[in-house]
């Protein structure tokens, strides 16, 4: 008893729960970011909730977001079980790298991921190439709108679509291709399936999950991904010759299940366990990856219009862009370091959309200490990213697009701590190197080949996004004019 009253003296404050409810109708799940201001406003930069059943803390601030992720690294780098993904018909073990539970099979996992991304060419020319070659089409794409007003979003979607399909099977396909077309589609609509009140009711009380009518209901845009990307990697493996070195990620995948195969003793099958792996580590980076960078883009150009100033008067972007490349070569990873206003009006893309306010959840494997609070192990935490990149103790003007942010007096790149849009810790994403590297270049591709303006007689397009587990811009077009 002393020890439970111990723990509840120095456990976060929060709302006061509803019995059986707890917290679940204190929370708008469908602008979750705003409650959450609205809760640390009256509760501080760390507060708790109780979701049914589920106790949760939200941690806010650099401060908190920093001591947990990566003073505690080890503790917090677990994931809760997520109850819904049963309906995808997964064994407890196989849930890819984005929502894996944290331990030895997890840290397999990403170790494989992370060297053979390595070996694919991450960080190398030949990875730089295919990204640096679909800029191109995407180019000839805005070229074919010939000035007229259109929405870039779809023509973005496909872009990154085919730098992850290039990395996962080794091919890209044509923009009007229609499984291509199914495939973005639904990797969008798989990601808005990561929020809602449904799923968190369901996840808080998996018991409701029996009720066949309730599964049916959840994740259909996940299960369609899924069978969607089993068509290809059926397809794919009907072309692979074992004998010549991988070229791909599924590639890689293969070859590895033939080594453990071999190497396994007679009876044993790790090969599915394997399949199952390499099928959501393909649907991670499809919905994760391809999502969030198109997302990031489509703000670059709204951005874009919003402050003509930023990208076209003497000595911003498309003058930097001038003076570096020029108007004739393709831009390279070579050139970002003699482009410190590009490099910062990116990053400050990246602050000021915001698109994954709350990160990704962690759980707590032990009891920790944060910011001077007891949370116990097996507690569910929302690290508000949000909190962080538009910190107002850290940021000049928070809520406004200021490249300056990441410029020093002279003029230098500078990042400050509190760029976390990657989050940070153990978890911190993946795939990171790719979406800085696609964003360099289809950014920098697009402002060396086109001036964006706002069409004709047009309204401005607002610059508040909309949320639904990613902030996305409000729908806008633009006319992409060739320089």
């Amino acid at each position: 008893m002393h020890r439970r009253q111990h723990w509840a003296a120095r456990y976060p404050p929060g709302p006061l729960p509803l019995p059986g409810l707890g917290n679940l109708l204190h929370v708008d799940f469908k602008n979750t970011p705003y409650c959450f201001d609205q809760l640390r406003r009256r509760f501080g930069d760390v507060f708790s909730l109780q979701l049914a059943w589920t106790p949760v803390v939200v941690l806010n601030g650099l401060a908190a977001v920093r001591e947990a992720l990566v003073t505690y690294g080890e503790d917090t780098a677990d994931r809760p079980p997520v109850p819904i993904t049963q309906v995808l018909g997964f064994g407890p073990r196989s849930q890819g790298v984005f929502l894996a539970r944290y331990g030895p099979a997890w840290r397999e996992q990403r170790r494989f991921s992370v060297s053979t991304l390595r070996n694919l060419g991450l960080g190398k020319k030949s990875l730089e190439q295919w990204v640096t070659e679909e800029a191109a089409c995407l180019c000839a794409a805005f070229t074919d709108q010939a000035g007229r007003p259109f929405r870039p979003n779809s023509l973005l979607d496909k872009a990154v679509c085919n730098v992850i399909a290039s990395l996962t099977y080794g091919r890209r396909f044509e923009y009007d291709d229609p499984r291509f077309l199914k495939l973005f589609e639904l990797s969008h609509e798989a990601l808005k399936e990561e929020s809602g009140l449904l799923r968190e009711v369901l996840n808080a009380i998996p018991l409701l999950l029996r009720i066949p009518a309730l599964a049916g209901k959840v994740l259909p845009s996940q299960k369609a991904l899924l069978t969607q990307l089993d068509e290809l990697l059926t397809e794919h493996r009907m072309t692979w010759d074992p004998a010549q070195p991988p070229r791909d990620l599924t590639e890689a995948f293969l070859a590895e299940m033939e080594k453990v195969r071999a190497a396994a003793t007679v009876g044993a099958s790790p090969g599915e366990q394997h399949l199952e792996n390499l099928r959501m580590v393909v649907a991670d980076l499809f919905s994760a990856g391809m999502v969030t960078t198109s997302t990031t883009l489509a703000w670059g150009l709204l951005l874009m219009i919003l402050h003509p100033d930023v990208q076209r008067e003497p000595s911003r972007v498309q003058q930097e862009i001038d003076d570096v490349i020029g108007q004739v070569r393709r831009p390279e990873m070579a050139d970002q370091a003699c482009m410190p206003y590009t490099t910062a009006v990116i990053h400050e893309v990246q602050r000021f959309g915001d698109i994954v306010p709350l990160g990704v959840t962690h759980m707590t494997s032990r009891d920790i200490e944060v910011q001077g609070f007891l949370i116990p192990k097996g507690t569910t935490l929302f690290t508000n990213l949000s909190s962080v990149l538009k910190d107002e103790a850290v940021w000049e003007k928070p809520f406004r697009f200021h490249p300056e942010h990441f410029l020093d007096a002279q003029g230098h790149f500078v990042k400050p701590e509190a760029f976390l849009p990657f989050s940070a810790g153990r978890r911190a994403c993946l795939g990171e190197p790719l979406a800085r590297m696609e964003l360099f270049l289809f950014f920098t591709c697009l402002l060396q080949r086109f001036s964006f303006s706002v069409p004709a007689g047009q309204p401005r397009p607002s610059h508040h996004g909309v949320f639904a587990f990613l902030v996305t811009p409000s729908p806008y077009e633009l006319c992409a004019v060739p320089r």
